[in-house]
């Protein structure tokens, strides 16, 4: 977490303040607009620990996931193996593990 001298603190509850109040007036915008301005207002603002601190405001909120490349062949077998879950051709974790224990074993 970061730590901010008593005098940034002031500043930045006051810059917090007059932030909720011009808020009322982004409240009427679309969400696309408040993205826009939020992305033009980032771009131009070089100080670090601020950058910091709406970093961490925001991952609370959203955290990035990467989503996998599957290949044809990949996405065939997934659905193939949907279909043979929805028919009930599937093994419990205690038989799978059984299964593999005794492969290991061969």
């Amino acid at each position: 977490m970061l730590q901010f001298s008593r005098q940034r603190s002031r500043f930045d509850i006051l810059v917090l303040i007059e932030s909720f109040y011009l808020c009322k007036k982004s409240w009427q915008m679309s969400t696309q607009e408040i993205k826009q301005l939020l992305h033009e207002s980032i771009e131009n603002i070089d100080d670090g620990e601020f950058l910091i601190a709406v970093k961490q405001i925001i991952d609370r909120k959203y955290t990035p996931g990467t989503v996998p490349n599957l290949s044809e062949w990949q996405l065939e077998r997934i659905e193939s193996s949907k279909e043979q879950i929805k028919h009930g051709k599937s093994l419990s974790n205690n038989q799978a593990d059984l299964l593999v224990e005794k492969w290991l074993n061969e």
